[in-house]
């Protein structure tokens, strides 16, 4: 069974920088399409980055854009998404999620059927 567990939430104040990491365990994560979610209380879980096993594709929401990373090490099963200049709205709990066995990234919340327990990001202001 695959379990992924992400790290490196916490408190931060605002233009703050924060990186989380994903690493999957207990299935091989080749041609694995992973991506971050968020989701903030009273709020749908939205996409926030995806990034394809080559990592050759990747796609940002456009609120992120221009701040946040996000990267693969295939050779860890680790995923990571830097996260620079935060502001208080992206205060939420990020879960990473994993497509097995579906290589590109995906950028609807059905179209991943692994996730990780979350990690909550807050931004003061």
């Amino acid at each position: 069974q695959v379990q992924l567990v992400e790290s490196g939430g916490g408190l931060v104040q605002a233009g703050g920088s924060l990186r989380l990491s994903c690493v999957v365990s207990g299935r091989t994560f080749s041609n694995t399409g992973m991506g971050w979610f968020r989701q903030a209380p009273g709020k749908e879980r939205e996409f926030v980055a995806g990034i394809s096993w080559s990592s050759g594709n990747i796609d940002y929401v456009d609120s992120v854009k221009g701040r946040f990373t996000i990267s693969r090490d295939n050779a860890k099963n680790t995923m990571y998404l830097q996260m620079n200049s935060l502001k208080p709205e992206d205060t939420a709990v990020y879960y990473c999620a994993a497509r097995l066995g579906a290589p590109q990234l995906g950028t609807s919340v059905s179209s991943y059927g692994d996730w990780g327990q979350g990690t909550q990001v807050t931004v003061s202001s």
